[in-house]
């Protein structure tokens, strides 16, 4: 632990002197001592003991939660109940019972074409779309690959790996049958031609391999399906075909009855043939399902193609044949459909997103068994559903997963780590209440693995905003993910009626509810929504159900940059006198009367309409004011870019790139409605030029804010450029409204920069001569240089860099606070930094973390309505005596560019850190770690980094995750604890931690996939049916695939790639006799690898060396007779 005197003081005074230097400093920041007025602020006695250091942090992944985005393949072990998913990405996910969770990630990022779990093994075949084969070692927390083989000359297109076998079977594009040994993941000898398999007369290729599968009945007999339609049953002793079926559609699937006696194919004109071994000419049996019978006795017509069959039998009922497609081609507007048939009963389940692929879980591994189907999983597009087979209506099992985070796109994000323990219960409570009916009363049938709390015990909590304007709260403690409640915010604003067109005063066409920023306070349970339509939205929280009237204000922030046309000085308030309060700012407020105008020109008219009647709102989250900005002379407002709210003083702020806002949400009245200009003053430090209005307008409004969510989801047509350069080109069309007057004292390129807001909403701002205001804070602190003594006060950041701090005149007592005026007023100081401001904190002279005051939650709708119940209970954070708070503050102010901390009151600039020049930060905060405090930053060019606090040393900077996407820089937020997150596709919540505690102890945390469980044993087949049914002699694999009788593969054809999970890999896996016998075998294939490379290694060198040999014998033959003179 070192101990930090304040060496940069004098850093710190070159940086803030008048001048503006580089460095940036404070507007009032010159004092020649580097205590100021503070007096003992910089003196060398007070010194900070910082007790963080590098050793504390390390980055790593913990888990992703949500669906797996853009999913291609599934597979499930019956015996372990574990399910996997490939994705389009090179993703697999693997999942148990809730809790085991797990995500790799094919390096070469190709698509996973099919996924074959080693039954009971602990072990997965992923087949990949650059036709590698890889084996994934599941018996570790962290999967991880054993072997590659990388096929050269063809491409795969279908696998197979019988049960209990350790020969995989993989067909190509060309038609042609490899076998693979899974143990050693190299190539036997013995291949199945095409042409072999087919009949010497026919002319045609056959296509692609489609399917492969052993007789039930005889594993020495191969089931190969080509897609053109032909089926060739190859005897693997006899090497050739014992039958072939040919049908004149193409194959997709095919399944085998149990007994091996009948299997069933399904084809592209969504027919069904049952094929029986003993009469191959023909189907005994063509069915078209979903085919119209037509009148004249003709074939019934052709329906959409039969993608997958599965033929699943029962001993005491018909047998199940389960397929997806198949669909008559009339019903155009028909949903993907999966269709039951079971006996004489047809069922089609209709799904909501395309079927990718399916399986039918069954009681039984053993292939030649009664499979006894009891479910199936259904992988759509977008979700995962599972099927209950058991009940006659066919009910879907409750989804434990948290697969629905992206049923609505997700449009921001707030992460609370360590909050107050008692929400996750209560959020819970009324949100259960809102839990669907009808689903299976049996349990989840994926249950494998095994799952514990680990050592992390503090309560999480993440909060999701959606497009659609709902909210969503999720406990996400202990590394789960498990849905709270669910809030509409939609709710208070009446139905958009279709009918009413361009006529609306909308400034979004699509989405108009969508979630732009979230501020929550746990503590007192008030939440906070600001909307994509220009509103912001006060929720206080009640366990009773209430109806009542939403109450709602409007605002109007005007820009009012044209009126320094005309020198006026009434126009701007002066604040010569820092200390003067301005009693009649309230008057600036808002008009709270609507006036819509007849024409075009839009006047004082919101953009969405608040339910005026009263509405029923159940118990949770209850919308307590509705706060609008309204149009201004025929221009749309602008999206908000920054909020904050305050409990203890009944405040909410928010601000956009016109100016800023105040609300008393108890008093429901407006306190402040400025232009950003206003808000300075005298103090203003740019010599602002006029501007032409009309143009500015017409961009405005053209430009911007018609767009809708493709500014808020730019997804996929923009990529963030990693330079200092602006995320929100929204126009090409030229802006040449005098950019010169944009550009402080402090910034290059001002035109170019990225104006943005706290939470990442990048898409608000635009590049115009603007100021937004970027970040809102509330906070006891000092407002002014002469200040004795802390008062309640709002920090205000800009997209500019400046820094603007208002006084807030609360009324003295509780009693007063409901019907005495609330007065804010600029104080007067301007502190500077390079970049828009994101965040705001402060710490008290020991270097810890103040936190703003707050209100201890009641409920507002409580039944006892005592005088104890009325009473408000304010949290201030002040120490008892003021001996003990100290007598000064240290201000934490973070920009996109740089950090700096000032002390308080003297507002000396202490210490500043140029975070980054060539990039800009994304996201930055204030977070807790180890009970010390520091200040965490995640930047465009995507590094992640911590600075130590107060004295801004470089404590981690990892270049961790490039952002490629707007959704990252949208969603990024840190937290508590070490703990972050980001959307990392459309569908998935990637978190992430910076400490080195937990990434030591997330071992502990994750769950086991793999469980030692004992493999059912098979029936007894009965003796009559060993004896007549099947084939006599047992069939060895090893003997006919082994290197002894089908010898070595051609080496060009595919390549062995040893996996990174080797002996470490196992090493975290399952121990006793399990684990060694995996060492054993890993080692014992190393030693052979190791062999094997040094016998080609003498071979060579005895080739070289017989080389060498014939050469000299060739030159001694030549100069044998020659005389030495001859030479």
């Amino acid at each position: 632990m070192k101990k930090f005197n304040f060496r940069k003081v004098l850093d710190g005074l070159t940086a803030s002197s008048p001048g503006g230097s580089a460095g940036g400093g404070g507007a009032g920041g010159g004092s020649a001592h580097p205590g100021g007025t503070a007096g003992a602020a910089g003196t060398p006695r007070e010194e900070i003991q910082e007790t963080l250091t590098s050793d504390y942090f390390q980055i790593c992944k913990t888990v992703r939660h949500g669906f797996p985005y853009l999913p291609t393949a599934l597979a499930f072990d019956p015996v372990q109940k574990i399910l996997a998913i490939g994705t389009r990405t090179g993703a697999i996910r693997i999942l148990g019972r809730p809790g085991v969770d797990c995500y790799c990630q094919h390096e070469s990022g190709a698509a996973v074409l099919q996924l074959q779990f080693l039954i009971n093994e602990g072990a997965l075949v992923s087949a990949c779309a650059d036709d590698t084969l890889h084996l994934w070692n599941l018996r570790q927390k962290r999967p991880a690959i054993l072997h590659s083989l990388k096929f050269n000359r063809e491409r795969i297109t279908y696998c197979h790996l019988p049960f209990q076998s350790k020969w995989l079977y993989v067909g190509t594009e060309r038609g042609n049958t490899h076998i693979v040994n899974i143990e050693s993941f190299i190539l036997s000898g013995y291949v199945i031609m095409w042409n072999k398999a087919i009949e010497l007369s026919t002319k045609t290729h056959p296509g692609p391999v489609v399917h492969l599968s052993d007789s039930p009945r005889d594993e020495g007999k191969l089931l190969i399906g080509y897609e053109n339609g032909t089926v060739v049953f190859w005897d693997l002793r006899s090497k050739r075909a014992d039958l072939r079926a040919y049908y004149d559609e193409a194959i997709h699937s095919v399944a085998w009855h149990h007994e091996g006696k009948q299997f069933m194919c399904s084809h592209s004109d969504g027919s069904l043939t049952l094929w029986n071994l003993k009469s191959p000419n023909r189907p005994f049996q063509t069915t078209i399902p979903h085919g119209k019978i037509q009148r004249d006795g003709k074939k019934p017509e052709s329906c959409k193609p039969i993608l997958k069959v599965e033929y699943k039998t029962c001993k005491n009922s018909e047998p199940f044949v389960i397929f997806s497609g198949g669909l008559s081609y009339d019903k155009a507007c028909r949903r993907p459909s999966l269709t039951i048939m079971h006996g004489k009963a047809i069922t089609v389940l209709e799904m909501d997103h395309p079927i990718v692929d399916f399986l039918t879980l069954c009681e039984t591994p053993y292939p030649n068994e009664f499979q006894e189907p009891y479910a199936v999983v259904v992988l759509l597009e977008k979700d995962l559903i599972v099927v209950d087979l058991t009940q006659s209506n066919f009910p879907i099992f409750e989804n434990p997963y948290p697969i629905d985070i992206h049923e609505s796109p997700v449009t921001c994000t707030e992460y609370f780590a360590d909050c107050p323990p008692d929400l996750i219960p209560v959020l819970y409570s009324v949100g259960a209440k809102h839990k669907k009916q009808g689903y299976s009363n049996k349990e989840w049938p994926i249950s494998g693995g095994a799952w514990n709390l680990g050592a992390q015990t503090y309560p999480e909590i993440i909060i999701t905003g959606h497009a659609d304007g709902s909210v969503k709260f999720w406990d996400a403690s202990a590394i789960t993910l498990q849905m709270l409640y669910k809030l509409k915010t939609s709710k208070v604003f009446e139905k958009q009626k279709s009918g009413e067109g361009k006529a609306t005063a909308e400034i979004v066409e699509e989405d108009p509810f969508a979630v732009q920023m979230m501020y929550w306070c746990p503590e007192s349970r008030i939440f906070c929504v600001a909307g994509v339509s220009a509103y912001v939205v006060i929720y206080r929280f009640s366990k009773h159900e209430v109806n009542t009237e939403i109450a709602s204000l409007e605002v109007r922030l005007q820009y009012e940059v044209e009126d320094i046309i005309t020198p006026e000085p009434e126009i701007i308030p002066q604040f010569p006198d820092a200390s003067s309060q301005l009693p009649s700012l309230k008057s600036l407020s808002g008009s709270t009367n609507t006036v819509a105008c007849e024409g075009m020109m839009k006047d004082s008219i919101p953009c969405l309409s608040v339910k005026t009647r009263p509405v029923r709102m159940p118990p949770g989250y209850q919308a307590d004011l509705v706060i609008q900005l309204v149009w201004v002379d025929g221009e749309p407002p602008q999206q908000i870019t920054s909020l904050a709210v305050n409990s203890a003083y009944g405040l909410v702020a928010f601000g956009n790139c016109n100016g800023l806002a105040v609300v008393d949400f108890m008093q429901k009245t407006v306190l402040l409605s400025m232009g950003t200009l206003e808000l300075y003053g005298s103090s203003d430090p740019y010599q602002r030029q006029p501007r032409s209005p009309r143009k500015s307008k017409q961009f405005a409004a053209d430009n911007f804010c018609m767009r809708g969510l493709s500014n808020f989801y730019p997804d996929l047509t923009k990529r963030i450029r990693t330079s200092y350069q602006s995320l929100t080109e929204l126009s090409d069309s030229p802006v040449s409204l005098e950019l010169e007057r944009c550009k402080s004292p402090t910034s290059e390129n001002r035109e170019n920069s990225f104006s943005r807001s706290r939470s990442s909403s990048v898409s608000s701002i635009d590049r115009d001569s603007k100021e937004a205001i970027t970040a809102l804070y509330f906070m006891e602190s000092f407002a002014r240089k002469n200040d004795s003594a802390v008062s309640p006060c709002l920090w205000v950041g800009t997209g500019l860099g400046m820094v603007l701090i208002l006084s807030l005149n609360l009324p003295a007592s509780d009693d007063l606070r409901q019907s005495e005026p609330v007065m804010v007023s600029p104080s007067g100081t301007v502190l500077t930094l390079k970049g828009a401001v994101l965040t705001f904190a402060c710490l008290d002279c020991t270097g810890t973390l103040i936190h703003p005051p707050y209100e201890v939650w009641r409920d507002p709708h409580s039944a006892d309505d005592g005088e104890k119940t009325r009473k408000r209970k304010l949290v201030m954070h002040s120490p008892s005596s003021s001996q003990d708070m100290g007598d000064h503050q240290f201000a934490v102010i973070c920009s996109e560019k740089q950090a700096k901390v000032f002390s308080l009151p003297s507002q000396t600039c202490l210490y500043v850190h140029n975070i980054t020049e060539t990039s800009f930060l994304l996201q930055a905060d204030v977070v807790t770690l180890c009970n010390s405090v520091c200040l965490a930053c995640f930047c465009a060019n995507g590094h992640i980094m911590t600075l130590s606090l107060p004295s801004l040393r470089p404590l981690l900077d990892i270049n961790y995750l490039p952002v490629t996407d707007m959704r990252i820089a949208r969603t990024f937020c840190f937290s508590n604890e070490g703990q972050a997150l980001y959307l990392s596709s459309p569908t998935e919540i990637q978190r992430l931690t910076y400490s080195q505690e937990m990434c030591d102890n997330l071992q502990d945390m994750l769950g086991d996939l793999f469980t030692p469980v004992e493999t059912p044993e098979a029936q007894n087949r009965g003796f009559l049916k060993g004896l007549f049914g099947g084939s006599g002699q047992a069939f060895d694999r090893e003997e006919l695939f082994g290197e002894a009788t089908a010898g070595k593969a051609s080496r060009s054809l595919a390549q062995h790639i040893p996996g990174s999970g080797g002996i470490e890999g196992v090493r975290g896996a399952a121990g006793g006799v399990i684990g060694d016998l995996t060492r054993a075998r890993i080692a014992l294939d190393e030693r052979g690898q190791k062999l094997g490379e040094l016998d080609e290694r003498t071979a060579s060198m005895m080739a070289s060396a017989e080389a060498f040999s014939k050469h000299a014998h060739e030159v001694m033959l030549k100069y044998k007779d020659k005389k030495w003179y001859q030479f």
